[in-house]
Formats: structure tokens, sequence, C-alpha cells
């Protein structure tokens, strides 16, 4: 089949077929006489694993890794499920990070009124000078002596 074909049977773009074959992550394919490639069911069922680990994450070099597993029939899963577990590892970080982002993104929404006065803590807070990674948000001049004031302290 042509790698449209073959396309539409993985559901890799023919970009992406051409990439994984430039990079070595499969092999490049049989080529007819036209000059045309020639894709087997064996090619498209690899495109389909391929698929289905980038589905989940994994990155080119670690797909590479996992072709080579499964490719060898004297692996042990021991190596299989380290890998994922590495994987599962590095995502938890990931989704860490970005939980902690979102979190210090509600936070500088909610200290913004969004009214028609220029003031806004988002602008403020990534202008700060501040090559540090913490972008809690930090009250404005007065704010607290006003807090104070009111609470009678």
């Amino acid at each position: 089949m042509n790698i449209g074909q073959a396309s539409k049977a993985s559901g890799v773009s023919a970009k992406m077929i051409r990439y994984y074959e430039q990079t070595g992550l499969i092999p490049a394919a049989d080529r007819k006489a036209s000059g045309y490639r020639d894709y087997s069911d064996t090619d498209v069922h690899m495109l389909r694993f391929i698929r289905r680990a980038r589905d989940l994450g994994f990155s080119v070099a670690e797909i590479g890794d996992l072709l080579g597993l499964w490719r060898d029939e004297k692996r042990q899963s021991a190596e299989v499920k380290r890998l994922a577990q590495g994987h599962i590892d590095a995502l938890k970080k990931k989704i860490a990070g970005l939980q902690d982002m979102a979190h210090t993104l509600t936070m500088l929404a909610n200290a913004c009124n969004g009214d028609h006065r220029p003031h806004c803590p988002i602008l403020q807070r990534l202008e700060a000078d501040q090559d540090e990674e913490n972008l809690s948000v930090q009250p404005r001049a007065g704010a607290v002596q006003r807090a104070i004031r009111r609470q009678g302290i």
C-alpha cells in the first residue's frame, strides 16, 4: 500500500511516517518500480504501535526503546515496566507542575479586579524582577495596611 493508505490504516500522518523513516524509528519502506513507498501490513502494525505510544505521551526516543523491546522476544517484562514507570513518574511530575501553574494563575486572576482601572496584579507579577520560580501573589502596597485597619489591629 502507498503512504496515504498506510497513513489512513494506521492513524499516523504521512508527514510523520516520513519523519519516522528519516530518523530511523522505522525502517525505510520498500519501493515500487515507480519509486513510490510500498508499506506492508507489518509496517502498518508498527505504525499503530507508535501511534498508541505517542497517544500515551512517550517521546520518540522512548518509542524507539519500546520498539526495540517489542521486537526482542528474549526481553524481560521488567525492562518494559521500568520504562513505563519512568514515564509515569515524568507524567506525574509534569501534572504537579501544571497544577502549580493553574493554582498560581487562579490566585493571580482572583487578585485582579478585572474592572476599568489599569491596576492588574497578573501583569505586575509577570513584570516583577525576580528570577525565582515563585510567582505567588504579593499584596499591593497599602492593601495590607487597609486590611489591618479594618480589623482594628
